[in-house]
């Protein structure tokens, strides 16, 4: 069952030298999977999940010949149908909790308003708040539920704010570099609450990262992007085996433990990747 469709999305920006687009006639389907985004910084990726959302920038303009979730047009939706999408339906785990999260809210009011989309009772919606904290591997969440953004640290704030976007348990996430602050038995407790939600609710993920290795092993399609433009599409387990020149050299780039070839290889890129 297709979830979401993507046919032909573009974003642009304006500059000095005229109309940018940072992102170029992207498609793709996602079903009811894992499905990850990689590539260099500046390649298109968080912008691509921003335009899905309706977060596009106002400088910017988002553009696409199809774009619906579970049959909804969303390139026609009214900020009515948005208010009712996001966050109970659609949600997305930004790359950095400082500009995320309100910092003039603590994180209570912060959860709590979240979990009222399902829960409106006000007690049940702190107590399913604080039960999130403790599923993100918050050791003494009451005190962090009490505290201002700036108060956390850069990954207890990353555990916030992925739990305030699990908390709805929405249809389709969004997870941009949500484990890049985390250590990695945190780490490992968020993917397999994400992976619970895929496998136990049907939930729908777009998994953007720059960590090849965990994309290959967790997700279960990659789109790879270069220049605002998706240039391979496969498997995630066959990563290792991938045909475009611009995948393979990422993949050669990647520090292996048991040493390898000296110097590090390095990136050779093609201009023709970019048309």
């Amino acid at each position: 069952m297709t979830l979401l469709n993507v046919e032909n999305l573009s974003v642009t920006f304006p500059s000095r030298h005229g109309p940018q687009r940072v992102v170029r006639d992207v498609s793709f389907r996602l079903g009811r999977e894992r499905l990850g985004i990689v590539g260099e910084s500046g390649s298109g990726k968080s912008q691509t999940g921003r335009a899905i959302l309706g977060l596009t920038p106002t400088s910017g303009t988002a553009t696409a010949d199809r774009l619906e979730f579970d049959g909804i047009d969303l390139r026609n939706a009214s900020h009515a149908q948005w208010r009712k999408l996001r966050g109970a339906r659609m949600s997305m785990v930004m790359q950095d909790p400082k500009f995320s999260l309100n910092p003039v809210m603590t994180i209570d009011r912060q959860l709590v308003e979240a979990a009222r989309r399902i829960t409106p009772n006000r007690a049940e919606a702190r107590d399913k708040s604080l039960a999130m904290l403790e599923a993100v591997q918050i050791r003494d969440p009451a005190r962090v539920m009490a505290a201002y953004p700036h108060e956390l640290s850069g990954g207890m704030g990353q555990r916030a704010m992925i739990a305030m976007m699990l908390i709805t348990e929405p249809d389709l996430l969004i997870a941009d570099e949500p484990t890049s602050a985390l250590d990695v038995t945190v780490q490992i407790e968020v993917l397999r609450i994400l992976d619970d939600l895929v496998t136990s609710r049907g939930m729908g993920l777009i998994f953007i990262s720059h960590d090849l290795r965990l994309v290959s092993s967790f997700c279960d399609r990659v789109l790879v992007m270069y220049a605002g433009r998706v240039v391979e599409e496969l498997r995630a387990a066959e990563l290792s085996q991938a045909k475009h020149p611009y995948t393979r050299g990422l993949m050669g780039c990647l520090p292996r433990i048991d040493g390898g070839t000296r110097p590090l290889p390095t990136l050779q890129r093609d201009e023709a990747w970019a048309r």
